[in-house]
């Protein structure tokens, strides 16, 4: 079995097509990407980019993915070192890094300049890894 890393723009670009994952895939985040989805849907919402409904039917299907959720002290002192050694202003992003070095075996995200800045501390893919295949 694999396990991924997701955030939040992979949990929505997963929910936005209702992506079957594949089955020897396990998804992991830290406990923050579910305030994290709340909030982009709100905005999203807020923006008139998607309806309630919309929003509504995304937190369903992303509340049915088996993600398993991590916050424990540990991770937050990963992060917390991580965030200082890369100079970031928050600890936000280092979370997802530095639970993909303790507990996964890849960091899957959309965002080009994180990829790029994390490369040499994890393993990025991209999302169409998770998907069930065709």
């Amino acid at each position: 079995m694999t396990r991924f890393v997701i955030g939040p723009d992979v949990a929505l670009y997963l929910a936005r097509g209702g992506a079957a994952i594949a089955e020897d895939h396990q998804l992991v985040a830290p406990t923050l990407l579910r305030s994290q989805v709340l909030s982009l849907l709100y905005q999203s919402v807020r923006r008139g980019d998607v309806t309630q409904a919309e929003a509504d039917r995304q937190l369903d299907y992303l509340r049915g993915l088996r993600i398993r959720f991590l916050g424990d002290r540990v991770l937050q002192r990963a992060a917390w070192r991580l965030a200082e050694q890369l100079g970031w202003e928050d600890t936000l992003d280092a979370e997802y890094v530095a639970l993909t070095r303790l507990q996964a075996d890849a960091f899957v995200t959309l965002d080009a300049g994180l990829a790029k800045a994390v490369q040499a501390f994890v393993t990025i893919a991209e999302p169409q890894v998770l998907l069930t295949p065709a």
